[in-house]
């Protein structure tokens, strides 16, 4: 019973984490002042995850555009339907 409320709070966290890049990735079109708590927050946040793949997809590779934020929402995602689903069924 353990088992199934830490990968429940896991799962949590990451849906969490997933609301987090999508926000960061809406304010990011508006050109926002980088100095802005919140701004400075989000991208503390995110820059960790979002940055070696930005490393590997430059957005000068891909037509100006960054799809860093939604390679890390799939990449959430398949570790959630995937990784934690066959974990709670051996559970």
């Amino acid at each position: 019973m353990l088992g199934f409320g830490i990968v429940s709070f896991i799962v949590w966290l990451l849906d969490i984490y997933s609301m987090i890049i999508i926000v960061a990735a809406l304010i990011s079109w508006v050109s926002p002042d980088p100095r802005n708590p919140i701004v400075m927050f989000l991208r503390q946040l995110t820059e960790p995850v979002l940055a070696p793949i930005r490393r590997l997809l430059p957005p000068r590779k891909t037509g100006g555009l960054d799809f860093s934020p939604l390679i890390v929402i799939i990449a959430i995602q398949f570790v959630e339907r995937v990784v934690f689903a066959s974990l709670l069924r051996a559970l």
